[in-house]
């Protein structure tokens, strides 16, 4: 649910904050005044396209803040776990839309790119407005919608028909691939397998190339390392060494040493340098007994560090990065021998993968018409509320010009017939602008059922409707606010009538800049608003009248529709 919303430089709004409560709430004003502007900005907070355009002038950047309640769905938390998003009762987004034309999206302060803010945003808001009004004529959205019903067992059927068809079109795409390139084929895999073959060959080992370098150091400068270590046992142990001229100085100063405390720390001094020492002569002796001038291996150490400079320089640059790669050409000839088979026996897989295909393409084609009939029978259910009771609907099924697609084996149409007697014929043909209003009210009250939403946000889908099918419209809304928060901007007083709260949009110019302000209606304010939806600007005491009863009307019957609820 949409708890709160802030908006700033956006558009003609300089700074707008507003709560929101759960129920049905409205927005309502003159048309220009800004209402589309606040659900514009809420398409923003849930990863809707940003644009420079959107600045309020001589503004550097929009902010615009929305907190949430969380969304109590298992994939809504996996998504934010994914998405690394600390998990808590509400969520906070910021968006920022800068000049430059950069725009900078958090999540409980947590950076988001805009496309996984897409992700999360659909989790939090269904926008319904003129472009679901355009998907209802587009043909190819209506499959879609009918599996907006689906259960969890027609789900998984979905799921499974789309993974044999990405496997089945993996495979065919592989199999036309080889049979078009035959000789690039096998000499991409000649290369592989010699590639393969030169790096196994070598066995080379994480660190080797460091050591042998060392080593090689050591066996190159053979002569100068044994000369330093002779003139070292000299300098430590022959004639006048410094170790015996240490342990001559350490008798000496023991001599003395019980008569002062300093003269004690001077023989301590003495005696650690003279065993610190004596350490350094057993390793210099050790170094010199293991020193060994071995041609042999000197060469066979420089054959190896060229071999492995080879591979460096056609595979990596150094040992790891070589060994890298030998495990993603290892992988690429692996199936790659899997595609060497004959043409015959890809063929006979193709087969069992198509069949596959269709074998599950055909459960469900059976899911979906019988989620087709259940469709109608509730449509026309919703419909009937809404005055359109003698209407006749149909979901019409075809094979897929492709005949396996990646959307099923069948398209579908939605078809309609509005007035008794009347054949049935394409929605998109025959439907008027209030009868695709209301058609798509019948279809979220359907689907609202099947969903978990926070927010649902109608943008004037009761165009082109009046009298009592308006107030169909308004009762229709207000019961699917019983279940999910409702906001609706709408010219109807039936449907501002029917709302929990009415926020009042205005726009006025103040010194030289136009200003829009939000209002919450109460008591007179609010009477005097559906007045002038019912009248226009000359607004009578009738008129007031008229406004209280629809109020008073609209009361009773929200009561009426929450007793029924219970």
């Amino acid at each position: 649910m949409l708890i709160a919303l802030s908006i700033k430089n956006f558009a003609i709004i300089s700074g707008l904050s507003v709560h929101f409560e759960s129920g049905m709430t409205t927005l309502t004003g003159e048309t220009g005044a800004g209402k589309s502007i606040i659900i514009d900005a809420l398409s923003l907070l849930t990863g809707g396209r940003g644009s420079v355009e959107y600045l309020r002038a001589g503004a550097d950047k929009a902010v615009l803040e929305g907190l949430f309640s969380w969304s109590k769905t298992a994939e809504f938390a996996a998504l934010c776990e994914e998405l690394g998003i600390e998990q808590d009762d509400e969520l906070t987004i910021q968006r920022e839309l800068f000049r430059s034309g950069k725009s900078v999206c958090r999540v409980n302060g947590h950076l988001i790119t805009i496309t996984n803010l897409k992700r999360l945003g659909a989790f939090l808001v269904d926008i319904q407005g003129q472009t679901e009004h355009q998907d209802l004529l587009q043909p190819e959205k209506h499959l879609g919608m009918l599996d907006a019903l689906a259960d969890p067992a027609w789900k998984q059927d979905l799921a499974d028909y789309q993974r044999a068809y990405e496997e089945y079109r993996e495979l065919e795409k592989k199999y036309r691939q080889k049979k078009a390139h035959e000789q690039d084929f096998a000499q991409r895999l000649d290369m592989l397998k010699f590639q393969i073959d030169e790096i196994e060959n070598a066995h080379l080992v994480e660190g080797e190339e460091e050591q042998l370098s060392e080593e090689r150091d050591r066996l190159a400068n053979f002569q100068k390392i044994a000369d330093a270590f002779a003139e070292l046992q000299q300098f430590l142990s022959g004639e006048n060494a410094v170790l015996d001229l240490v342990g001559q100085g350490m008798k000496t100063i023991d001599g003395i040493q019980q008569y002062d405390s300093h003269y004690q720390s001077i023989y301590e001094e003495l005696s650690t340098a003279y065993y610190a020492l004596e350490d350094a002569l057993s390793q210099v002796d050790t170094q010199v007994d293991q020193l060994q001038m071995d041609p042999g291996r000197l060469e066979e150490i420089e054959g190896r560090l060229e071999l492995i400079r080879q591979l460096e320089r056609k595979y990596g640059a150094t040992i790891s990065e070589v060994l890298a790669y030998y495990q993603k050409i290892s992988t690429e000839f692996a199936d790659s021998r899997f595609l060497e088979s004959t043409n015959e026996e890809l063929g006979e897989l193709l087969d069992t993968k198509k069949a596959a295909v269709l074998k599950i393409g055909n459960v469900l084609a059976d899911d979906r018409h019988a989620g087709a009939l259940v469709l109608a029978e509730r449509l026309k259910s919703e419909l009937t509320g809404l005055y359109m009771g003698n209407i006749q609907f149909e979901v019409r099924f075809a094979p897929a010009p492709e005949g396996i697609a990646s959307y099923g084996l069948e398209q579908a149409e939605f078809y309609i017939a509005t007035n008794v007697g009347e054949g049935l014929k394409p929605l998109a043909k025959v439907a008027s602008g209030g009868e695709l209003s209301r058609v798509l009210l019948a279809l979220k009250t359907i689907f609202s059922k099947q969903q978990v939403e926070t927010s649902i946000v109608f943008d004037e889908v009761d165009s082109g409707v009046s009298g009592r099918v308006a107030q169909g419209i308004a009762n229709k809304i207000y019961a699917i606010g019983l279940a999910s928060q409702v906001l609706c901007i709408t010219h109807l007083p039936q449907v501002a009538a029917m709302a929990d709260q009415q926020y009042l949009i205005t726009k006025q110019a103040s010194r030289g800049r136009t200003e829009t302000t939000l209002t919450l209606l109460s008591g007179k304010r609010r009477v005097h608003e559906i007045a002038r939806m019912l009248a226009g600007d000359t607004i009578t005491e009738l008129t007031e009248e008229h406004a209280q009863e629809l109020l008073a009307l609209a009361e009773k019957t929200k009561q009426k529709m929450i007793q029924q609820a219970k």
